[in-house]
């Protein structure tokens, strides 16, 4: 099991997924001000945005975290940062992350994102040795479920209405992906593969 001190650059097809720099921060903040970000992020109407001095320190002291991995998603076709994906919330001895991303407009509806996640996915369990990578989404959110479905992320629960959004609760969706599923479909599921939702009653093996 190795820890996230080492900082990759992952390489796909249309992406690169390469270590953050302070000279990001103005990028995020764009995209921090979209508003379907801010809507699927959570963000109360009114939050102000963090500030670009705050963004600069927060990504240029990203290399110094051992016990997380925050990546830049650069669209190679331009050279241009359009998100960010990060695998944090580390339990070293259940050998488990927490999975998030933020892509802005400029990133979407072109397939970077699904390349993307299954570059980090691929790393996460072949290279840091995890056995399971959760996320939790917004019901309301139906473009990013099935992104994170086509990559092998299945459904466990739901918490019900984690978020008051314009007047109407909404449900968060728990997902998961185990490294024993990853083993047979490397981010590509079929219909005979795994189910969406697993019964969970079989704990994995520890290896």
């Amino acid at each position: 099991m190795s820890d996230f001190s080492v900082k990759p650059t992952l390489t796909g097809d249309r992406v690169v997924l390469r270590p953050p720099t302070e000279q990001d921060a103005d990028v995020v903040a764009g995209i921090l001000e979209d508003p379907e970000v801010l809507a699927f992020t959570g963000t109360p109407a009114g939050t102000p945005p963090p500030s670009l001095d705050f963004l600069r320190t927060w990504y240029g002291t990203r290399a110094a975290q051992n016990d997380r991995l925050d990546l830049a998603l650069v669209d190679r076709a331009s050279g241009e940062m359009v998100g960010e994906l990060v695998l944090n919330e580390w339990d070293e001895h259940n050998r488990s992350c927490n999975f998030r991303t933020l892509i802005g407009p400029r990133g979407r509806d072109r397939g970077l994102g699904t390349e993307a996640i299954r570059l980090l996915l691929a790393h996460g369990f072949g290279r840091l040795g995890l056995n399971r990578i959760s996320l939790s989404v917004y019901a309301f959110n139906p473009r990013a479920i099935r992104v994170y479905e086509k990559v092998g992320f299945v459904r466990e629960g739901v918490e019900r209405e984690a978020l008051l959004h314009e007047g109407r609760w909404i449900d968060a969706l728990t997902m998961s992906v185990l490294a024993r599923e990853w083993a047979v479909h490397r981010g590509r599921p079929g219909t005979n593969a795994f189910p969406r939702t697993l019964p969970g009653t079989t704990p994995s093996p520890v290896s």
